[in-house]
């Protein structure tokens, strides 16, 4: 029975995770056009860093806690995109430069809907991989009867 919860464990960490991904995804799509943000300038791309959840470092115990299904990710961290901002010509805009340039986020809609429909198929990896747990405990107690 171990083994069944740390594989729900480890999907429920997966769901988890990749739901964050796309609400900030979803954040980064929001604020496409932001050229004022709370900390002043325009807003910056948002990234999520994962993190196996195994802590070690030594392959040995990492392959141990394999074994024993200590897996699962974890967010390590939300990060903002250091990439060059859009600069884009427009005088007239209030936010405009002595230049005329206004500097948008640097945030790509090809790149964020990428990165959405790879987070969403994650996603389904993982119910895919509960509903897989949920089957196999059913059969067990199938079988115990």
């Amino acid at each position: 029975m171990g083994l069944l919860n740390s594989g729900i464990d480890a999907c429920a960490s997966g769901l988890t995770a990749q739901r964050l991904r796309m609400d900030v995804i979803a954040n980064n799509l929001a604020n496409v056009n932001t050229t004022r943000s709370e900390g002043g300038g325009p807003f910056r791309r948002q990234v999520v860093v994962f993190e196996s959840r195994s802590s070690s470092r030594d392959f040995a115990k990492i392959l141990q806690g394999e074994l024993e299904g200590s897996g699962g990710v974890s967010v390590k961290s939300i990060i903002q995109d250091e990439s060059p901002l859009r600069q884009v010509y427009e005088p007239s805009h209030p936010d405009a430069d002595e230049s005329g340039y206004v500097s948008y986020p640097n945030v790509n809609l090809v790149a964020e809907m990428t990165d959405m429909i790879s987070a969403s198929r994650a996603y389904e990896a993982n119910i895919t991989a509960l509903d897989s747990i949920k089957r196999m405990t059913m059969k067990a107690i199938e079988i115990g009867k």
